[in-house]
This record gives C-alpha cells, sequence and structure tokens, in this order.
C-alpha cells in the first residue's frame, strides 16, 4: 500500500470505530495497533458471552509495484474467528462467536455511511429478527460462496470498481 492510502484506511478505520462503538447498545473496546501485522478491531460480547469482532481493512490498494490497483475496502464481522484477540481479565468469556460471520466490500467513500446499518445488522442478528434491518444505504448484492452460507456482500460500485479495473 502505499504511504498515503495507509493513511487513508488508518483514518476511516479510526472513525468507523468510534461512530460505531458510539452507537452500539453495549460496551465496544477498540483495539489499537500492536507489532504483529493485525490491525486494530472493534469488539463486544453478544447476549451469550461470545466475543464478536469487526474488523475494516484494505481488500486492494495500490502499491508502488500496481499503482492502478483499486481502492476497495472490505469490513469483517468475526472472520478469521481464530486470530488473537485480547479479553480483559475478569471479563465473562464463553469463547468467539463461531456461528455467525459477514464481510462487506465497499469504496472508502462507502464505508462510514454503514456503521447505522452494521449496527442494525448485529442487533438483528443478536435479537434474531431480521425484521430490525433497514435497507443498506448503498446497494449491495451477495455473492454465493463456493462451500457454506451466504455472509459476503459487495456494494455494487465496489463491484464494478473491482471488474473493470486494468492494471
Amino acid at each position: 500500500m502505499t504511504p498515503e492510502t495507509k493513511h487513508i484506511v488508518t483514518e476511516l478505520r479510526r472513525e468507523f470505530y468510534s461512530m460505531f462503538a458510539a452507537a452500539m447498545n453495549m460496551p465496544v473496546r477498540i483495539t489499537g495497533t500492536s507489532y504483529s501485522s493485525n490491525s486494530p478491531i472493534a469488539s463486544w460480547m453478544d447476549m451469550r458471552q461470545r466475543l464478536n469482532y469487526v474488523n475494516v481493512y484494505a481488500y486492494t490498494a495500490p502499491d508502488e509495484f500496481i499503482p492502478l490497483r483499486p481502492f476497495i475496502l472490505r469490513l469483517a464481522i468475526n472472520k478469521s474467528a481464530g486470530r488473537g484477540i485480547m479479553v480483559q481479565k475478569g471479563q465473562a468469556y464463553r469463547g468467539l462467536n463461531l456461528v455467525w460471520d459477514f464481510e462487506l466490500t465497499a469504496l472508502p467513500k462507502e464505508i462510514l455511511d454503514f456503521v447505522p446499518w452494521i449496527v442494525d445488522l448485529v442487533e438483528a442478528h443478536e435479537k434474531s429478527l431480521s425484521s430490525l434491518l433497514v435497507l443498506p444505504p448503498h446497494p449491495f448484492e451477495f455473492k454465493e460462496p463456493a462451500i457454506g452460507l451466504c455472509s459476503e456482500a459487495w456494494t455494487e460500485k465496489a463491484w464494478e470498481t473491482a471488474n473493470s479495473a486494468v492494471y
């Protein structure tokens, strides 16, 4: 990634997590960067005391070798649940939520618009009430996985950008 792109990802991630934490009806912990390659995350405990987390990162981004590569972000909830997540001492904890995950791929200019929708998605999943979910701020389509449940969505603009890129 170019230094400018890294800066944009860092700022969008910081703003997304701050907005997400403020909108959630439960405590959200935002980790900082560490010596590891893992990016910061926002995590919370659900009603069943399972740890959940959201991660915003660059799916594709320009770099010094491919400067015309499209800049597309991915928002992942509970993906790669085996990653190391720090749990605060004394916190009731029944493991990571391995039952539910979701990925949304979007353009950088779209990602912050999804904060309220992601909060609604988390709450709808928590209460098992899909009726709580409102329309997303940008149109998206679910992409069918080769194996498993359909939990990956792409905004229309991100899909068009990724599939029309010539680099």
